[in-house]
């Protein structure tokens, strides 16, 4: 086997990172998701590297590093973005709730087709086996939503992000009862678990922000960074959930004023803790930038080109897809009514599914499922979620052209809002 030097190393992860600028661009124009031409590159790059240097080497431990670093900084850029007002409560609430319902009932019947269509495959591995291919991707949608409606921006912001918490929480849950033999310590040690790490995260926030503002050197922000994926580790080590830790974190440096009051608002610097949040937000968004980028690109020099192709794995991929958005339109028509275009189809799987699948237990292991259903379930709602945003992009731009033409006066102060007529637009589409 050839070895690479440092040089080319060096060549290739610059080219890479270039590329994937210039993929988030296109994305932006196009509304096709920059992880899905990541992932195209990653498979182009199987071929270069299988000429160049023969043998791949393994990829899958800074697989683990990088998703596990990639959802730290996903999580913290999205907590970022909250804002805790007193009109936000009810929206967070239901998001929480929609996040919750459709990731249990989404897992109910993905298990069930996986129990059924994967021989050796038990219901207690088919729960483990569905659960991440139930979890929302925060880290395609966040950047994907930019430039929807405010309150749908904020809903899918919410919604992922509850996702991928309660998603990663109720795998390890799984895991938690599997290795003790199927008798789970139970609802009642979960729930205390759930609150002893919120406990931890709230002291933990209070206690950095606090300590860091005070800090003078201009290296704290990676400082900060090291301290929280330390406080995540150590998390994991002692079967906490950590990443509420992180989640709690960014709620409260982002929300200070709303956090901070009485003799705690006394302590804290505003200025200097601002200055500390603003670097905080770039420093998080570049390195989650650096991380996805190559956390998708490795992902798809790991893929299996076989598995891809197989009739078996497309179908079952097929009837899991089918019942994702079938679930997914029951609960957003209950719960938020006919308004539910496109977020109906903003439910891809990307980052947390890759990583938990390669997370579960080598007990749990079935060697009759195929790692394409995992390739196909990714690549078919994230062009399902490309389809639906072009179809909103279109609507959006016709409801501008309409209302350019509305005449100038009372008629034209009393129209409908640009969003109404979106809605009037995907409405006589129908008809």
């Amino acid at each position: 086997m050839q070895e690479l030097s440092a040089y080319t190393l060096i060549i290739g992860a610059s080219l890479i990172l270039i590329l994937s600028f210039f993929f988030g661009e296109a994305a932006r124009k196009t509304s096709i998701p920059s992880v899905l031409m990541l992932i195209v590159l990653g498979i182009l790059l199987q071929f270069v590297l299988d000429a160049a240097i023969g043998d791949r080497p393994n990829f899958l431990p800074v697989l683990k590093i990088l998703g596990t670093v990639g959802l730290i900084m996903i999580v913290l850029e999205a907590a970022l973005e909250l804002e805790l007002k007193p009109g936000k409560y009810l929206p967070i609430v239901k998001a929480l709730f929609i996040a919750l319902i459709c990731l249990l009932v989404s897992a109910y019947v993905a298990a069930l087709i996986l129990h059924q269509f994967i021989p050796g495959m038990d219901m207690a591995s088919a729960w483990l086996y569905a659960t991440p291919l139930s979890i929302l991707s925060s880290a395609i949608i966040i950047p994907s939503v930019t430039a929807l409606r405010e309150d749908k921006k904020e809903f899918h912001i919410y919604e992922s992000t509850f996702s991928d918490i309660l998603g990663i929480m109720m795998f390890y849950f799984l895991t938690g009862n599997l290795d003790a033999g199927g008798h789970g310590s139970g609802f009642l040690d979960f729930s205390g678990n759930l609150l002893l790490t919120i406990g931890i995260a709230v002291i933990a926030s209070y206690l950095i922000i606090l300590i860091f503002q005070n800090i003078r050197s201009h290296t704290k922000l990676f400082l900060l960074i090291a301290v929280l994926l330390l406080l995540y580790a150590v998390g994991k080590k002692m079967h906490l959930s950590s990443l509420i830790i992180i989640l709690v974190f960014g709620l409260v440096i982002a929300n200070m004023k709303v956090f901070f009051r009485g003799r705690l608002g006394q302590w804290l610097h505003l200025e200097k803790a601002s200055q500390m949040y603003e670097g905080l937000h770039v420093v998080t968004m570049e390195s989650a930038f650096v991380v996805r980028t190559f956390f998708f690109v490795i992902f798809g020099l790991t893929i299996s080109l076989a598995s891809i192709t197989s009739l078996e794995v497309t179908l079952i991929s097929m009837a899991i897809v089918a019942s994702i958005y079938v679930i997914r339109y029951i609960f957003l028509r209950i719960f938020i009514g006919k308004d539910i275009f496109p977020q109906l189809y903003i439910a891809p799987r990307g980052l947390i599914t890759i990583l938990l699948f390669y997370d579960i237990p080598e007990a749990a292991i079935i060697p009759g499922f195929e790692p394409g259903i995992l390739l196909d379930i990714i690549i078919g709602t994230s062009l399902i979620m490309t389809f639906a945003m072009i179809r909103d992009k279109q609507r959006t731009s016709k409801a501008i052209e309409k209302a350019k033409e509305e005449p100038v006066g009372y008629e034209r102060w009393k129209a409908p809002t640009i969003a109404e007529y979106a809605k009037e637009e995907g409405d006589s589409d129908k008809h």
